[in-house]
């Protein structure tokens, strides 16, 4: 273990052998988790309403425990253990899994001849080996995590897993992010969420007691012919040569909620479709 000292903010960070504070540094999720984790400790001071103003956390210094590289040099994983407490030295859970931002996709495909679009929406499901489960046919919605180069480029990941996963070429610009809509129709009603406060984005976080990963959902809706929905039942995609080995599924849309019901994004982008659609938010071009 070697520790360093960071600049800003000046917290002592302990490393692990092998690995350097540059290549801390240049991982963003760790930037970006560390920039709103010190916004959100500044409020116990700025706000005389705060839940912890009386006696405010502040961190105390960070641990990496593990990582994992990309290739072979770029980091993908990291390890940490955030050390937060009070002067009554009370702390935090600070166990934490830095891996960065993720896109899902909620793709809906309506037969060209279909009389009632209401009544037949079909949903891409993708069925693949989900190590970390225990899975090797895990049911969810495409989704894809946003790398270093893609930071802010979020709708362009979502086109680009889409084609990768499903074969499908969709431009970013015909894709509707449904996260931002929910963040647009909460500010339509003048609320401030204490989230919004603390800068964080609008998205879902799958895990937040332990992993830093959020994740904007994404959908596009488009009619094809009755004979594709036969062909892309089933059909094998995904960079093979990457490991992925993804077979597709076309569920009912209103059984999306039971086909998908161990994942989070299929349950979230279900959810915001719903609510978009009945606060008048979201209307079908179809």
């Amino acid at each position: 273990m070697t520790s360093v000292t960071l600049k800003s903010p000046a917290i002592s960070v302990s490393l692990p052998e092998g690995f350097t504070e540059e290549q801390l540094l240049s991982f963003s999720p760790f930037n970006s988790w560390l920039k709103t984790l010190s916004n959100s400790l500044s409020l116990q001071h700025s706000n005389p309403k705060h839940p912890f103003h009386k006696d405010p956390y502040a961190l105390r210094s960070i641990a990496v425990q593990s990582y994992d590289l990309f290739g072979g040099k770029h980091v993908g994983f990291l390890k940490i253990q955030a050390h937060v407490t009070n002067s009554a030295g009370e702390s935090l859970p600070g166990a934490v899994f830095l891996r960065g931002p993720s896109v899902g996709m909620l793709v809906i495909l309506i037969p060209e001849d279909a009389q009632n679009a209401e009544e037949e929406r079909y949903v891409i499901l993708t069925i693949q080996p989900r190590i970390p489960a225990g899975s090797l046919a895990f049911a969810e919605l495409p989704a894809g995590m946003v790398d270093d180069s893609d930071e802010g480029k979020f709708a362009g990941t979502a086109a680009r897993e889409i084609y990768e996963e499903l074969g499908i070429e969709i431009p970013a610009s015909e894709l509707v992010c449904l996260s931002d809509l929910a963040a647009a129709a909460d500010n339509d009603r003048k609320s401030t969420a204490d989230g919004e406060e603390e800068g964080l984005p609008s998205a879902m976080y799958p895990s937040a007691g332990g992993c830093d990963e959020y994740i904007r959902i994404y959908m596009h809706e488009r009619r094809v012919p009755r004979d594709t929905l036969k062909e892309w039942t089933g059909k094998l995609t995904g960079l093979r040569d990457h490991g992925e080995k993804i077979t597709l599924k076309l569920v009912p849309m209103h059984d999306l909620w039971r086909e998908g019901l161990r994942d989070a994004k299929a349950l979230t982008a279900l959810a915001l479709w719903e609510g978009l659609r009945r606060e008048g938010k979201l209307q079908s071009k179809l």
